[in-house]
């Protein structure tokens, strides 16, 4: 049986059980909302358990009731606005000193087969059982050289194809011939295909590939768990490789692909800027010595900024980002009125923003030119305007006119 069949199993079970108990009921027919909201009560204190009894409760209700199912209550008991709101967390990834150590350990592991399962949940961030499926001829590579995972209908039902790092590659290409000789199996959607993690005629349980060993492992270098958990988990491999992507400036849509989601929801979790990411680029525009320019610099180098409007911008630092710089406009100073943002008297930009900034003064000399060919007197003038305040920024930021590249 499936695990959320076998889990809805349990819960209707342990409801039956209950109604029977405190209320002497009999029949689903006769179950009512307050009961059911009673019986969630009864759960308070377990959030994670309300959730998860509240979903197998409302789904099948709505189902039977649906159905016209003899023995079903006449109308829906629950609405999805009874759920307990779950608090917004951000993806548990692995910090890059803890993934060192645990990447050094498990390249030691002397079993190949949860030696290449861990280093394929690092490299590639798919699902645990995702990798427990994948077929014998599962890695190719594209026309560049690059291995490609080819990985097989999951929890979305839809095969994918993601580039993986050679160490995973090579590692599962050591487990082919192990697997040459054994049967096919039947995968959760009818797939019959010879599979890799395979050993002594079984499909290896995730529990074998991935629990196991990381159990293990985290033991061995004392890393512990704040809550009643394991430390690492298989499925905090697959948040890190979700936030090194959005980290790193990839697309939306390459993530979405890279870790099977199907919907932008699911993936608009790991476009959050981490606490290291944030901290860099707040110090570069008010941290001690920071080299700034714009209408603002000379109040951050005096620090005249107050307390409060600090606090605010370490808070929202990252939506203060525009084109060429930052805009720190405070929310009690009301909506910008000021288009040309480069003459704000709240802008300020870094020479992080030099290469930016020069690449726009090279963009306002061909409108310049294209202004001047077709008599646009007025349109010379205002990107005249804009590229004599590029000149004033960039030299202030102590920053070359010109790319240093281009004039090699």
């Amino acid at each position: 049986m499936p695990s959320t069949a076998a889990h809805n199993d349990v819960v209707l079970r342990r409801f039956a059980a209950w109604a029977a108990s405190r209320h002497g009921l009999q029949s689903f027919a006769d179950v009512t909302r307050d009961q059911v909201l009673e019986y969630l009560a009864d759960l308070r204190g377990k959030f994670e358990s309300q959730i998860s009894e509240f979903s197998a409760l409302n789904v099948f209700f709505r189902l039977v009731t649906g159905w016209g199912w003899e023995g079903a209550p006449s109308r829906p008991l629950l609405a999805d606005l009874d759920l307990p709101k779950r608090p917004t967390r951000l993806p548990r990834y692995i910090p890059a000193d803890q993934l060192e150590r645990l990447l050094s350990a498990i390249r030691k592991l002397e079993c190949p087969l949860q030696r290449a399962a861990l280093l394929t949940a690092r490299w590639s961030g798919a699902r645990r059982s995702e990798i427990r499926w994948l077929e014998i001829d599962c890695v190719d590579s594209f026309t560049d050289g690059t291995p490609r995972l080819r990985i097989p209908a999951g929890k979305t039902r839809t095969e994918r194809m993601v580039p993986l790092h050679p160490e995973a590659a090579e590692a599962l290409r050591v487990l082919m011939p192990m697997a040459q000789g054994h049967r096919g199996f039947r995968d959760p959607h009818g797939r019959v295909a010879k599979r890799l993690f395979v050993k002594a005629g079984r499909l290896c349980s995730n529990s074998f590939l991935f629990d196991e060993p990381l159990a293990r492992i985290t033991t061995e270098l004392g890393m512990y768990d704040a809550g009643d958990g394991m430390a690492v988990t298989a499925h905090r491999f697959r948040h890190t490789v979700g936030t090194e992507l959005a980290e790193g400036g990839a697309r939306l849509h390459t993530i979405m692909k890279m870790l099977g989601h199907t919907s932008t929801g699911m993936t608009l979790v790991y476009a959050h800027i981490s606490d290291q990411a944030l901290k860099a680029d707040y110090s570069k525009v008010l941290g001690p010595g920071a080299v700034v320019a714009g209408g603002l610099a000379d109040a951050l180098r005096r620090g005249d900024m107050t307390p409060a409007s600090i606090d605010w911008m370490k808070k929202n630092f990252f939506r203060t980002e525009l084109e060429l710089g930052h805009c720190l406009r405070l929310p009690e100073e009301g909506p910008c009125e000021c288009d040309l943002y480069l003459n704000c008297a709240k802008f300020v930009t870094t020479p992080e923003y030099a290469p930016r900034l020069r690449e726009r003064r090279k963009r306002e000399l061909e409108l310049i030119e294209r202004a001047r060919a077709e008599g646009w007197s007025r349109e010379v003038e205002r990107h005249d305007c804009t590229l004599r305040r590029i000149d004033q920024l960039l030299a202030e930021l102590g920053e070359p006119v010109a790319d240093v590249g281009a004039l090699i």
